[in-house]
């Protein structure tokens, strides 16, 4: 396993795992929602900064899908050379993920095999990763899998985060538990890679939110990111108007939700509540934001994986909600509403604003993940002989 206690690069060495690449390795790097494109910028920028790789960003799934169309965030940072339409506007629900996961591998088929990558890179457990692993696995292509191994129940995001693990021949892993858990699932231990989060890359060269845009957002104390975890619309919209009821008296801002099932019951509850909401925030301005708020004492509220690695990286105290992150790896800054109802949500909201922040301790890395995956990429050689033939090690 490559990782020097987050110290620098890997100590890698040409000819090390193959010989040192006569031309660019084509890196197809799949992006398909706003999370995980904001973690796999730094990547493709630490690909692109290498002459012997060449990334090949193909946007799929949820980027293509309104009002939102956060493919124009993909486009303006980086040639596109494919986009994969996946889920339909309007349908959600299981059924309709089924559906665009079929579709998703159908086209991401196609597009590996006329594009010929050396490395398929995806990242975490949605079915945009799902679609492109199977694709590539399936295609004979070598699969590189980031952010494999944590554990998070999701809708089916477990299931689909460890399958995408046994469909990868490379593994580049956020955390030492992480990595622990891909080896004891008989992954090859020189296959298993330490690289910390990408999503800890940037961040010291973002501000906090300056007055004039706080202002505009509502100059929050509390921000709510709830995720549907696949129940009925009516359910997600009984559960989020409780937690927006729980944060009466204080100024909340609401940040609409993923395109999983029960968007739609979520997406209700605030528009009912009628605060200050946005469909979307850039990676940027959602930074910022963070920021802001952990300078001014506010929290994060609700079930991103943002309140469990940015959040802790930049000791924000956070709120987690239901049982989206259940299992997760977290740091001091987290506390979990022991139930889902008002009450609840609203004293975990009042103790998570009195943690010592100097008790947050994270474990996700240094900020500089994107630089140790291109590194392995670069150094490992997809085309060695029997590399892309999986066999469990016991």
């Amino acid at each position: 396993m490559i990782g020097d206690g987050w110290a620098g690069e890997p100590a890698t060495r040409p000819g090390e795992y193959g010989d040192v690449p006569q031309r660019p390795r084509r890196v197809a790097i799949v992006t398909g929602s706003r999370a995980d494109f904001g973690l796999l910028e730094p990547v493709i920028e630490a690909c692109r900064e290498r002459p012997l790789l060449e990334p090949l960003v193909i946007a799929a799934g949820s980027h293509l899908v309104g009002p939102t169309l956060t493919y124009r965030e993909v486009a303006a940072r980086f040639e596109v050379i494919d986009k994969v339409p996946m889920q339909v506007a309007g349908r959600t629900g299981r059924a309709a993920d089924v559906e665009a996961l079929g579709r998703g591998i159908q086209r991401l088929g196609r597009v590996l095999e006329f594009h010929q990558p050396d490395w398929t890179v995806v990242l975490g457990d949605r079915i945009e990763a799902m679609a492109a692993a199977t694709a590539a696995s399936v295609g004979g292509f070598a699969l590189a899998h980031i952010h494999g191994g944590d554990r998070a129940e999701g809708v089916a995001d477990e299931a689909m985060r460890h399958a995408i693990t046994k469909l990868a021949h490379l593994h580049l892993a956020a955390s030492e538990h992480s990595a622990e858990r891909i080896r004891r699932m008989g992954e090859p231990p020189e296959t298993v890679h330490l690289v910390g989060s990408p999503a800890l890359d940037g961040l010291d060269a973002i501000e906090a939110m300056e007055d004039e845009p706080f202002e505009e957002l509502g100059s929050p104390e509390l921000l709510v990111l709830m995720h549907p975890i696949g129940r009925t619309n009516e359910a997600e919209e009984a559960i989020m108007s409780g937690v927006l009821a729980a944060c009466a008296g204080r100024r909340a801002l609401a940040l609409m939700p993923n395109f999983d099932a029960g968007r739609v019951g979520i997406v209700r509850a605030i528009e009912a509540w009628g605060g200050p909401h946005r469909y979307h925030l850039a990676r940027p301005q959602f930074i910022a934001l963070l920021k802001r708020l952990a300078r001014d004492g506010g929290v994060l509220v609700g079930n991103s994986s943002a309140a469990l690695i940015e959040a802790s990286a930049l000791r924000l105290p956070s709120a987690d909600i239901g049982p989206r992150q259940g299992g997760r790896e977290t740091a001091g800054n987290v506390l979990h509403a022991q139930s889902e109802s008002a009450e609840e949500i609203r004293a975990t909201i009042e103790r998570a604003g009195g943690i010592d922040r100097d008790t947050i301790a994270d474990s996700f890395g240094d900020g500089h993940a994107g630089a140790r995956i291109a590194s392995i990429l670069e150094r490992v050689d997809p085309g060695a002989p029997g590399f892309t033939r999986k066999r469990c090690v016991y």
